[in-house]
Formats: structure tokens, C-alpha cells, sequence
């Protein structure tokens, strides 16, 4: 039996070359899900900013709805099919590259769920922190940035930590432009030797591996904002 699994383990991996897919398809999985976190962070910031800003003294009322409907449509609909359009529909007489294009579409998704989470940190503070910066003669944008922001950004960090992780997974769909990332080499490797158990399986435990290490980060993480809470 050991016999058989090392000679699966080399007819997949080893003979051709093979485990060349795998490591380049995390190579791109890692980079489409970090430069999507990014932008997902930053764009997700700005939309909360908008809403929170209009659910809070009514000002910037447009852009607020266009966030919102943002929001909706991207919260609404499968990451798949935001993939698919942004590929064939947005860029589709554009000569891009295909890792550009599952950076901006991952990152747009993330920035729905990114948003929610900021906002639901800024709504939390208690209003008498933004009457307190009001009363000291802050500006609104002063008292937002300077007292509430910092509180917001400590307690949503632990959340954001595990955005990282579902859009780490998320990036998975990135084969149906025919994208070579994880997912794909791993399919790739299984169409070449017509074993689906080794390569697949493969595939699964280097996502695993990966959740376990940032869940693992994201609770050391939450244990040290909560030290520096008591302190």
C-alpha cells in the first residue's frame, strides 16, 4: 500500500515536473487574495465612511444610496458570476491579465463585506464619544478620525482577519477564467494522470493549512486586543 501511494505520489508530482503547478498556483492565489484584501480594505473603508457619515448626521445622502445599492447588488449576487463579468463583460475588448482582473474582482467583492464590517464598528461607539469631540470643538471629520476611527478600527480587526480567510477561499472560482491558481493546477495535474484523489486532496490540505495558520493568527491577535483593553 505505501508502495502504491509513493508511486501515485511521484506520477503526480514529481514525474514532469508537476508539482510546479501547485507551487505556482499558490504563488497566485496568495497574491490575488492579499492585493484583493487591499483593495477590499480600502474601498470598504470609504463606503463605510459614506454610510455611517449619512446614518449619522444625514449628510452625503447620493453617495450614500450609491453605496448602498452597491452594496446590495454585490452582497446579492454569487462572487462566480462578479468574476465572470467583470472578465467577459467589463474588459472583454481589453488585453488584460487575467491575475489583474480576479485582483480587481475579488477586491470589489470583498469591499461589500469590508464595508458592513467598518460600519458596524463605527455605529458601535457610544454617541456621547461624538458629542464629547463636538463639545472639545472637533469638527466632525476631526472627531471621526481622531476619537472614533481608532475604537472602530480595534474592534473590527479580529472580523477583518477572518474576511482575509472566506476571501482566501473565495479565490478558488478564479479557474473559471482560466486562471492557474491553486484550484486549477490541482485540476490540471488531475486531467494529465487522470487521478483525482492525490492531486485534489493535495489541494485541500494546502487550503486547510493555510485557514488553520491565519485562524491561528487571528486568535493571537484577539487575545492581544483584549490585553491592551484591560490595560
Amino acid at each position: 500500500m505505501l508502495d502504491n501511494l509513493l508511486h501515485d505520489l511521484y506520477r503526480n508530482f514529481i514525474e514532469g515536473n508537476r508539482y510546479n503547478y501547485i507551487l505556482s498556483g499558490l504563488g497566485v492565489t496568495l497574491k490575488v487574495t492579499v492585493f484583493a484584501l487591499l483593495i477590499g480594505v480600502i474601498m470598504g473603508f470609504l463606503i463605510a465612511v459614506v454610510r455611517s457619515t449619512f446614518e449619522l448626521n444625514g449628510q452625503l445622502k447620493l453617495l450614500s444610496l450609491i453605496c448602498k445599492i452597491y452594496v446590495t447588488i454585490i452582497r446579492g449576487t454569487p462572487v462566480v458570476v462578479q468574476l465572470l463579468i467583470i472578465y467577459f463583460c467589463v474588459f472583454a475588448a481589453v488585453d488584460i491579465s487575467k491575475t489583474l482582473v480576479a485582483i480587481i474582482a475579488f477586491g470589489c467583492n470583498s469591499a461589500a463585506y469590508v464595508s458592513e464590517i467598518f460600519r458596524s464598528g463605527i455605529l458601535s461607539i457610544d454617541k456621547g464619544q461624538f458629542e464629547a469631540g463636538r463639545s472639545l470643538g472637533f469638527s466632525y471629520r476631526q472627531t471621526m478620525f481622531t476619537i472614533i476611527m481608532p475604537q472602530a478600527i480595534k474592534n473590527v480587526i479580529p472580523t477583518l482577519g477572518n474576511e482575509f480567510i472566506s476571501l482566501l477561499k473565495e479565490t478558488s472560482v478564479a479557474g473559471y477564467i482560466a486562471l492557474q491558481d491553486l484550484t486549477k493546477a490541482g485540476d490540471i495535474i488531475r486531467s494529465r494522470t487522470f487521478d483525482a484523489f492525490i492531486p485534489l486532496f493535495t489541494v485541500a490540505a494546502i487550503y486547510l493549512i493555510m485557514v488553520l495558520i491565519l485562524t491561528k493568527m487571528v486568535a493571537v491577535l484577539e487575545r492581544r486586543l483584549r490585553v491592551s483593553e484591560r490595560r
